[in-house]
């Protein structure tokens, strides 16, 4: 059986989160960090410590999947 590790037993200080190449200095956008898994999690650039939007990989897909 396979486990999958959930992005909620991460420390997402220590995740690299990165920002699309297109975006502005205005700190207008979002940042995408990999997870373990496939996983993402995705929060507000104004806002670093605030909270974050989990996602494991089938759900990663599907939003992307919608938004294309």
């Amino acid at each position: 059986m396979q486990t999958e590790t959930t992005p909620t037993d991460l420390t997402l200080s220590r995740t690299t989160w990165r920002k699309s190449s297109h975006s502005g200095s205005g700190d207008q956008c979002v940042e995408v960090a990999a997870l373990p898994g496939n996983g993402r999690a995705v929060r507000d650039s104004k806002d670093p410590d605030g909270p974050a939007l989990l996602f494991s990989a089938a759900e990663w897909r599907t939003l992307l999947d919608a938004v294309r």
